[in-house]
């Protein structure tokens, strides 16, 4: 599986920004990978449904237990996971698709972004945004942090089963490992250089 060479700013969801955004600044003291413990973004209760928190196995391949349920996607995949292997409880049909993104993660230690596009039962396309992002004890990825949003231009659309009730695979749109610029910049800072004099 390919992943393309990205930046932060490839990141589309203002949310899935400020989560990355606050791992970069504990990246970034010293060029290593954060502990969970200490990752505190603001308003993180409000990304809960949303989120999904593993522990990762040190194993070959890695395995990773579901320690929470994002609740919508409890809702896509039909059912909760909560302490599962996270490669048992996807669809068979999806195991190969989904894990090699995980193993990346993993592997390189660095933040990854996926966007997918899914049909709903309905047939309206949903894309189906995912980053990873990987926390350390003692040097080892332990913990995998994902944020899984779902979005359709059509407006509404069907989450209930949305993983599991259609027979066709995701189509993938993007695979970027997060490999460049791995610093927080703060919005609305100007350096001298940037300032433009005007006689």
């Amino acid at each position: 599986m390919e992943f393309e060479s990205a930046n932060p700013s490839i990141i589309r969801s203002i949310k899935q920004r400020d989560l990355l955004n606050t791992w970069l600044r504990l990246y970034a003291r010293e060029q290593k990978l954060p502990r969970l413990e200490e990752y505190q973004p603001a308003r993180l209760a409000d990304e809960t449904p949303d989120l999904v928190y593993y522990t990762v196995d040190d194993t070959q391949p890695p395995r990773l237990t579901i320690q929470s349920d994002g609740t919508r996607m409890s809702s896509a995949y039909g059912h909760t996971g909560k302490g599962r292997y996270l490669h048992e409880y996807l669809p068979s049909k999806l195991v190969d698709v989904v894990m090699p993104v995980y193993y990346e993660c993993i592997a390189r230690g660095l933040p990854v972004y996926t966007i997918s596009n899914i049909d709903d039962i309905y047939g309206r396309i949903v894309a189906y945004e995912r980053m990873l992002l990987p926390f350390s004890e003692a040097g080892k990825v332990t913990h995998v942090l994902a944020s899984l949003k779902t979005i359709s231009e059509d407006g509404g659309f069907e989450i209930k089963n949305l993983m599991r009730g259609n027979d066709s695979l995701p189509t993938p749109k993007l695979r970027a490992i997060i490999d460049r610029d791995l610093f927080h910049r703060a919005p609305g800072r100007i350096s001298p250089s940037d300032v433009i004099e005007f006689n």
